[in-house]
């Protein structure tokens, strides 16, 4: 049986991931049907899949010549071992030193120890099912081992977080962001953030903004320095890509809350705020949101969210590049009517964002990783801008003249 089934465990694994591999594959063009569609990836998609689900038939033949093999053993060896004694004792029946009972009793015993050493023959394709099973898990925890130790930053630094002193809301001392191989993405910052401020992250694609902010909001741990909070504030962070989870509308409102922290009467309040009174009615009615609802409802959506939470720090990350630009300024300014007192970071390309922010920072890629080029006050148009300690006229290009 060993050598018949030494390869059970290996094909058992590799049918194992097989299967979750297409699992996965069928999940994707579930949840990017619209896209693919759109798009007119049909064809390349089935093929893929196709593709995925000939690896798993191509396993499972494997694990069915395996099951043939060792049970072709376990039942021959069942069925050959009552009549050896019987064999082995005939000669001796025959010659008359041996009665007929002698001869069952020798065959029942036999028949006895063949089963308790047949324990492993029989059972051989279970322990090798568990056998795959614990390499797949042991294989995992490996790696969430490997992801750990990265996280605390063996062999690479890793940012602190601590507590500011004073009023600041935000300080970034001396922070670097790199890879978790090392490779700088943002060098050495030091920008102090005071409460109220409206922060506006700029700079070209690639210079390491969203990565920036990942480290602030604490989602990035590589690199050096320390990103410091006030104490006692509670800090929302907005994706570009708004999570809605399943159930109610309600539910998606509120989350990472429970809906039932809210009453009615406020929950019903909210879309109406953030432009989403169309879904009113249905804020009870459980669906597929996270389908249903556009890119932009999603932003409105997320937007909902914190005026339920009212957190003290937010942080932005191209919250609003689903908008358009009538609707982008709304959000804003309901933002900045509704939570007065917040303190925003954000990261957006749209020049048109500088008006509802008090201050820009920009990052320029440079060799070692980004650099902080200018850290601006930024104030309403016609007035004056302070850049890096000096003072500059804030000047913008004047409109066309008519035709």
């Amino acid at each position: 049986m060993t050598i018949i089934g030494r390869n059970f465990v290996s094909v058992s694994e590799s049918k194992n991931q097989a299967e979750a591999e297409y699992r996965y594959a069928l999940t994707r063009v579930r949840e990017n049907g619209e896209s693919i569609a759109l798009l007119g990836g049909e064809e390349e998609e089935r093929s893929g899949i196709d593709k995925s689900f000939g690896n798993v038939l191509r396993q499972w033949v494997r694990i069915c010549g395996q099951h043939m093999r060792t049970t072709i053993v376990s039942q021959g060896s069942s069925l050959i071992a009552p009549v050896i004694p019987i064999l082995l004792c005939a000669p001796k029946f025959l010659e008359g030193s041996m009665s007929l009972g002698q001869v069952m009793q020798a065959a029942s015993a036999f028949t006895i120890v063949q089963a308790a050493f047949g324990w492993l023959v029989d059972n051989y394709p279970r322990l090798a099912e568990w056998n795959a099973g614990a390499r797949r898990i042991a294989s995992l925890m490996m790696s969430l081992d490997g992801l750990e130790r990265a996280e605390t930053g063996e062999g690479i630094n890793r940012i602190e977080r601590r507590e500011t002193e004073g009023d600041a809301m935000v300080r970034l001392n001396e922070l670097s962001v790199t890879l978790n191989d090392g490779t700088a993405v943002v060098g050495e910052s030091e920008v102090v953030i005071e409460p109220g401020e409206r922060v506006l992250v700029a700079g070209e694609s690639g210079t390491g903004k969203s990565t920036l902010v990942r480290a602030i909001a604490g989602l990035w741990p590589w690199g050096s320095g320390s990103v410091d909070f006030h104490p006692d504030r509670r800090t929302f962070m907005l994706p570009q890509k708004p999570y809605v989870p399943t159930g109610t509308l309600r539910r998606a409102i509120a989350y990472p809350g429970a809906a039932e922290d809210w009453t009615v009467e406020q929950m019903a309040e909210t879309p109406e705020k953030v432009g989403l009174a169309h879904l009113k009615e249905k804020i009870e009615e459980d669906a597929p949101w996270d389908q249903t609802l556009s890119g932009g409802e999603k932003q409105r959506l997320a937007f909902a969210r914190l005026l339920l939470h009212r957190p003290d720090i937010i942080v932005l990350d191209e919250a609003t590049s689903a908008l358009d630009e009538p609707g982008q300024d709304k959000m804003m300014a309901l933002l900045h009517k509704e939570l007065t007192d917040a303190t925003i970071i954000s990261v957006a390309h749209r020049p048109e964002l500088e008006e509802f922010h008090s201050r820009k920072i920009t990052l320029e890629r440079r060799k070692g990783g980004a650099k902080l080029v200018s850290d601006i006050d930024l104030i309403p148009r016609g007035g004056k801008r302070r850049l890096l300690g000096g003072w500059l006229r804030h000047r913008r290009s004047p409109k066309p003249k008519a035709a």
